[in-house]
């Protein structure tokens, strides 16, 4: 007992010193790089150049009216939703909760490609209705928004859906007996006790639409946050400017996080227990199922409008979609100029390559820290549990700048002819370079994969541990198995679908990653899928649509490994979306 006690305390050591090194250390040296002037020494110059400049200004204050106006939007689609699909019973119930999740299938800056089609000027709407409105042009702030709002929304909506299925009926019951009506009852028990999953899930909302990058970048949005940073990366070896941006771009998002949190957990309510009895589906009429398919139907059909959108660009002849409301001309052969193009083959195989790499190395992180979180009695777990989920609340975009970072600082930085142990690193430096003209971004790309996908991983294993009684591998124990062979033969085996759950989300995740591909990847040998997709996107003549046809490619890929991971954990899918 002792030295299975002594042996989890060393794990948790050993796990903390790795999230430490490739988690808070990246965090810690954009911070510190955004408070040096320009002799080397600290300085506040950098951060008061951010106000200061109104060009700047404007686009922390865009980033912000982005996140916030995402938000909310995806807050009022999710919400009516998942109630419905929580308290009621319809005919083709099934089948719209399902497409519902259609939305996670499609990167929103993949999306923004079949938006850009539909929306331009030239596009499809403006060829029905006969106008010349330019959406994006015009409102290119309400592009983004819409198309980052529709791919969004079904993050709040698993967390929502988790918690109501959480809920005591009999509370409900209770306010009936009382005399409450159904929005009463609604307004003062039902939304008090589904505030957390409502925060949790517009967190990880916010957070990712104040640092999307790819959305910004396809809609030519200059003028925000995460695209600013971007255009200044290459001035990381010389300016703090870029720095600067990255450290407003964090603490902005941690204070509103906290802002957040305390409008909607400062007066939380809780249950003594969670519901002990399944709430009665009621069932809906002719009437009523109707009108649920209306909800649903208003909410799904324009989500799928970007998908929608890349389909038929991959499928149209180069230019022949312009000024028709469809293309004029259709193609197959981008699908097949996707699978033959150097650039596209070869960014699929290193995306399929990271992608596998990092699914194993999560698998395995992921399944320690979720083991000694759930079955742990050792010191410093709460804080094991802290940390690992820190990726939902850091923006992607300050982690992948936190890498680049760290290849600039030692010991990377470190020659040949160093002394000492300081002389071992020389060897592997050059696997994490992002800059140089050598650079080969593997071993970052995996760990930047790996670490922002953690999470998921986590909250799968705690969510099988959790529902696996102990007495299991109690009773492993007394027969004479050590603890490795009961983690074996007994634990593993019994969560196995939460196992397969959070390794599908995080190599499908990590396939369309996009912060992390168009930051730490440089050379053209090593783009993964989302960096040709937008170097494609770029080039004159057919790229368009090869991209399309690519993001179709992984559009499947998505569909197959969402659905795989839904139909494994059931209701506890909103779990995985949770801070």
């Amino acid at each position: 007992m002792r030295l299975r006690l002594i042996g989890q305390q060393l794990l948790v050591l050993g796990l903390l010193v790795i999230l430490g090194a490739f988690l808070i250390w990246p965090i810690v040296l954009t911070v510190r790089g955004g408070f040096v002037g320009a002799d080397g020494e600290f300085s506040l110059e950098p951060i008061k150049l951010v106000f200061v400049d109104p060009s700047l200004r404007a686009s922390l204050a865009t980033s912000g009216m982005i996140a916030v106006v995402t938000t909310v939007l995806a807050i009022l689609i999710s919400l009516p939703l998942a109630v419905v699909s929580a308290r009621f019973d319809f005919f083709g119930k099934r089948i719209w909760n399902a497409l519902v999740l259609v939305p996670l299938v499609l990167p929103p800056f993949v999306g923004a490609i079949g938006m850009k089609h539909i929306l331009g000027r030239s596009g499809a709407l403006n060829a029905l209705l006969g106008t010349q409105f330019d959406v994006l042009g015009q409102g290119r702030f309400w592009g983004v928004v819409i198309v980052e709002a529709l791919h969004l929304y079904p993050i709040v909506y698993l967390n929502v859906l988790s918690a109501l299925a959480n809920l005591d009926p009999t509370l409900d019951e209770a306010g009936r007996n009382l005399g409450a009506g159904g929005w009463m009852r609604f307004r003062r028990i039902t939304l008090p006790l589904i505030r957390p999953g409502i925060f949790a899930g517009a967190t990880i909302v916010f957070v990712w639409s104040f640092t999307e990058l790819g959305t910004p970048l396809m809609f030519d949005m200059r003028h925000v946050l995460p695209v600013q940073v971007f255009y200044q990366l290459k001035e990381m070896e010389s300016s703090a400017q870029p720095y600067a941006l990255t450290v407003v771009m964090l603490v902005a998002a941690m204070m509103l996080y906290v802002i957040g949190k305390g409008i909607f957990g400062a007066r939380g309510h809780a249950m003594y227990s969670k519901a002990s009895i399944r709430s009665q589906e009621q069932s809906l009429g002719w009437l009523g199922t109707g009108a649920a398919w209306v909800l649903f139907g208003l909410v799904i059909i324009p989500a799928m409008l970007p998908h929608l959108g890349v389909i038929a660009a991959s499928l149209a002849a180069p230019g022949q979609w312009y000024n028709s409301v469809l293309p004029t001309e259709w193609t197959t052969s981008h699908y097949s100029d996707a699978l033959g193009h150097t650039l596209a083959m070869g960014s699929i195989a290193n995306s399929l390559k990271y992608a596998a790499i990092s699914m194993i190395l999560t698998l395995v992180i992921g399944t320690l820290i979720g083991y000694l979180i759930v079955r742990g009695r050792v010191f410093g777990r709460g804080l094991l549990d802290a940390i690992s989920m820190l990726p939902l609340a850091v923006p992607g975009m300050v982690l992948a700048f936190g890498y680049v970072a760290m290849t600039l600082a030692p010991p990377f930085t470190w020659g040949s002819d160093a002394e000492g142990w300081r002389a071992w690193f020389a060897p592997i430096g050059h696997h994490f370079d992002v800059l140089g003209p050598e650079a080969n971004p593997l071993l970052l790309l995996v760990i930047a994969y790996a670490v922002r996908r953690l999470p998921y991983m986590v909250r799968s294993v705690t969510a099988g541990l959790e529902q696996t009684a102990v007495e299991l591998e109690d009773a492993a124990r007394n027969l004479g198995a050590g603890p490795l062979q009961t983690l074996r033969v007994v634990t593993l085996p019994l969560i196995t679908a939460n196992l397969i759950a959070g390794g599908l989300l995080v190599f499908s995740f990590s396939m369309l990653e996009v912060s992390d591909s168009l930051i730490l990847a440089q050379r053209e040998m090593h783009f993964p899928m989302t960096k040709a997709i937008y170097t494609l996107y770029q080039r004159l003549g057919d790229g368009e649509y090869i991209a399309s046809a690519m993001g179709v490619w992984g559009m499947l890929l998505l569909i197959v490994t969402l659905t795989g991971a839904s139909v494994l954990m059931g209701r506890k899918a909103g779990a995985l979306f949770r801070v």
